[in-house]
Formats: structure tokens, C-alpha cells, sequence
């Protein structure tokens, strides 16, 4: 019984292959980087049917002319107004013409309304960029007697920490590439696209495992970012 709540006490870091989040990039606990982008959507039932086909044909080219590959997250959750009928009761309160007064009330109850009968979802679209960096072969031969003098020795430890710094920038800097080269093909699509900072990725993967969680970017202020090709 014992065993048995313990496992149940386990948290749900213990399950994540997240080893560390640092400088905008996760590395995963087999030496894999990532990174996180944020994506725009667009409607695609509502446009012609020449949009549709130069969409489908755009994206095929997209995903073509990538060498590497990608992981496409799509998250949804229960679209969450209150903050929103806040303001609407704000401006209703401060508002001096009586007509305009009613009119907002009547538009607050029927969003109130409209959202309690209907389920409306609010939807997120990521791409998880990775990058896992060439083995070293002899990467065994470097434990044993040699690994243990190197710990003891502040100038080795040193040493360590300065070449571990150098190759996590050339990695990062090998997979900020791959994020520019998604985010490019993204634009020639028609949509927005921005990289998630160390505290977005973390408010993301708290998120996936808190479904009650609102959503990590309204998804209209997508359209305020302005992409360099």
C-alpha cells in the first residue's frame, strides 16, 4: 500500500523527457534541443476554391523543402470570457448615454449566454523545431579514473564548464536555423509565427498537463507580429 501511494505521489515532471529550459530552448534527456513556435491559423473553409488548392500546394512545398523534421501541436481549450464581461460591465458602469448603456447589457447577456449553450473552443497551433547534435565516439573512453581527477580539479571543472557553454550556443545556434527556416516557409503561407520564451515554454507544458489552463497566446495578437523573411 505504501509502494502504491508513492507512485501515486509521483509529479508530472517525473514523466517529462524535459531535462532542462534554458535561453528559449528545452533540452530533452537525451541530448535533443527544441524549440517551441507559436502559429497563426487560417479558415480554410471559407476561402475560394483556387485559395484552397494554392494553400494545399503551398504547404506541400513547406514541408518539402524541410531537411529536418517537426512535430505540429494543436491545443484546444474551452474559450474563457470572464475577464472580457469584466471590461464590458466596466464600460457599461462609465457609460453616460442611456441607450448605449442598455445596448451593452444586452450584448453582455447574450455572449454570457451564447457561450454557456454552445461550446465555443479557443485553438492553438505550435511547432516543436528539434535539433539532436552529432555523438561523440569517444565519449566513453572519457569516464572512469580520468572523469573522477577531472571533478576534483577546479580548473578541469572550469575547463568542463566552459566547453559545455560553447557547445550548447553552437547547438542553439544550429537550431535557431531550423526556427528561421520554419518561420520563413510559415510566411510564404500567410501566417504569423513567433518562438516561445523560456517562461511560455514552461506556462505550455504546465498547460498540457493542466487542462483547465487558459491559453498561452491569444491567438488575434498573432497578427500584430511582423515576421522578417
Amino acid at each position: 500500500m505504501a509502494k502504491d501511494k508513492n507512485q501515486q505521489l509521483k509529479s508530472t515532471q517525473s514523466y517529462l523527457r524535459v531535462s532542462e529550459i534554458k535561453s528559449d530552448t528545452m533540452i530533452m534527456d537525451d541530448g535533443t534541443y527544441a524549440a517551441v513556435i507559436a502559429v497563426s491559423s487560417t479558415n480554410f473553409a471559407l476561402k475560394s476554391q483556387e485559395e484552397q488548392n494554392a494553400l494545399i500546394a503551398g504547404y506541400q512545398s513547406f514541408l518539402n523543402a524541410l531537411d529536418f523534421t517537426i512535430q505540429i501541436l494543436m491545443q484546444s481549450r474551452k474559450m474563457e470570457i470572464a475577464g472580457y464581461i469584466e471590461k464590458l460591465k466596466l464600460l457599461m458602469e462609465q457609460q453616460t448615454n442611456e441607450l448605449l448603456r442598455v445596448q451593452t447589457a444586452e450584448y453582455i447577456e447574450f455572449i454570457s449566454k451564447l457561450v454557456e449553450s454552445a461550446s465555443i473552443m479557443n485553438k492553438s497551433f505550435y511547432i516543436v523545431v528539434s535539433y539532436t547534435p552529432a555523438l561523440i565516439e569517444n565519449s566513453a573512453a572519457k569516464k572512469g579514473f580520468l572523469d573522477i581527477f577531472r571533478r576534483r580539479n577546479p580548473s578541469a571543472q572550469a575547463q568542463d564548464l566552459a566547453e559545455r557553454a560553447k557547445d550548447f550556443q553552437e547547438h542553439r545556434m544550429r537550431l535557431e536555423q531550423r526556427v528561421n527556416t520554419v518561420i520563413s516557409g510559415l510566411s510564404g503561407l500567410g501566417l504569423k509565427s513567433i518562438p516561445l520564451r523560456t517562461e511560455e515554454i514552461i506556462e505550455l507544458l504546465y498547460n498540457s498537463y493542466n487542462l483547465d489552463a487558459g491559453p498561452l497566446i491569444d491567438p488575434s495578437k498573432l497578427s500584430e507580429i511582423k515576421i522578417k523573411a
